[in-house]
């Protein structure tokens, strides 16, 4: 999909910590509660660990340490067990060059803080993803306004796809 196509696209908001970001729509499989995760031994911190979804085990990726963010402070407390939510993206043939040969969709967990809203085509201003303080611009599409507040979307073939083949 082309930068230029994303005006027509429907886009889910959702924070990680302060920052608003977006996915298109049609990557999103589903949105869960937080799940707490069981560790992978040897897998990168980016990587949260497992869930099973539905008897499919899903790896879930920290949103916070995929795009460099600091992480939230406080920190909620053990006790009270995991906040946000879990996105479950698929990443499929042409979006992830590491699929291309199989072109079997890959569903992979990416922690939020919050899930905003969803936005159809047309309900927001698309703007260049240029000058974009703090954040990886190869990880950026797009920069979206609504209603006067910033948002980026976020190329997610871009963000997960590298830690899929790690």
């Amino acid at each position: 999909m082309t930068e230029g196509s994303l005006v027509s696209a429907q886009l889910l908001v959702f924070r990680v910590g302060t920052l608003a970001c977006a996915a298109e729509v049609d990557q999103v499989r589903e949105i869960l509660p937080r799940l707490p995760t069981t560790r992978i031994p040897g897998a990168p911190p980016v990587v949260a660990g497992l869930v099973n979804v539905r008897g499919t085990l899903v790896t879930v990726v920290e949103g916070w340490r995929a795009l460099g963010l600091p992480p939230l402070s406080p920190p909620p407390s053990p006790d009270a067990g995991p906040t946000g939510s879990t996105i479950i993206l698929e990443l499929g043939k042409g979006e992830d060059p590491a699929h291309e040969r199989g072109g079997a969709r890959k569903r992979i967990g990416f922690t939020v803080d919050e899930v905003v809203d969803m936005l159809a085509g047309g309900e927001t201003t698309l703007e260049d993803r240029q000058g974009l303080p703090g954040v990886d611009p190869t990880l950026v599409r797009a920069v979206g306004r609504r209603n006067g507040e910033l948002f980026i979307v976020l190329d997610v073939a871009a963000l997960l796809g590298p830690i899929l083949t790690s």
